[in-house]
This record gives structure tokens, sequence and C-alpha cells, in this order.
């Protein structure tokens, strides 16, 4: 919505609703990435990583995408491992020290189903349910620490 300002300037201006149910999803999807981003340590594993965003997510009634997972990063943008936002703790690769990795959770407020659009780049849920999805790049440190968040978001 474009308004006068004094003096004959402009500005654009945008408004927007977000209804309790999105809300809640934003909500519980940034709380499931956070879980993941927790369970970075090294002598963790991914699974526990996969498995803190499940818990999270399932735990509030949501789905987890399975198509699509985190991945680590390095001289190519993805490289393995795969992160998985589902899984079981203490499988997987173990996760080392100096390694970087994408966490990205993507929750659904329906099934866990997606699809690709025609145009090979949009990507939503099969049954038309609200989707969010929120990810972090971290660092592994030594000694089983916190890892280094190398993104923010402002």
């Amino acid at each position: 919505m474009a308004r006068r300002l004094a003096r004959g300037l402009g500005c654009d201006l945008s408004r927007r609703k977000v209804t309790t149910q999105a809300e809640r999803l934003l909500t519980v999807t940034q709380e499931a990435l956070a879980a993941g981003v927790a369970q970075a340590r090294a002598g963790n594993h991914v699974g526990d990583i996969g498995h803190a965003v499940q818990e999270v997510a399932e735990g509030a009634g949501y789905s987890v995408v399975r198509e699509l997972v985190g991945h680590g990063i390095g001289s190519a943008f993805h490289e393995d491992p795969q992160v998985p936002n589902y899984g079981k703790p203490k499988r997987g690769p173990r996760l080392m020290p100096g390694m970087t990795l994408a966490i990205e959770p993507m929750v659904n407020v329906g099934g866990a189903d997606i699809r690709t659009l025609d145009d090979k780049w949009t990507v939503v849920t099969e049954d038309g349910s609200l989707s969010a999805h929120f990810e972090h790049t971290v660092a592994i440190l030594e000694n089983g620490g916190p890892p280094r968040v190398l993104t923010t978001a402002d």
C-alpha cells in the first residue's frame, strides 16, 4: 500500500495478519530448529538432531517433511551427511569437530507428504496444509560444546 509522506515523499507499507494456527506453527518450527541445533555437538550423531526436531514437531501434533533434508556444507553447498528432520538417537554419522551442517526443519500442520510444482522449484504440501521452514548453518566445535551458529535471523 503506497502512502504519501510530508514534503511530497512517498513510501511503501505492508501489513499482514497471521492466523493463530500459522503463528503456532511458526513458533513450533523455530523450537524444533533450536532443539536440533542443541544436539549438534561433537560425539552426537545425525540421528540425534533429527530425533530432537521430530520430537518437538510431532509432540505439538505436526508432521515433519521427510523428502527434503538438511545437509553438510563445505566447498560445495550440499554435501554429506544428509541431516533428516526425523531419526533415532545415536544413529547415523557421528558429528565431528569442524563439520558444518545446515539444519532445516520443515514442519507441516497436516500430513508429511509434499509435491513440487511444475516450475520445478516451488514445494507445497500434498494436502494443502500450512508448512513452515527455518534453518541455521552450524559449526561443530571441539569437546562436545554447543555449536557455533553461523547464520542469524534479523
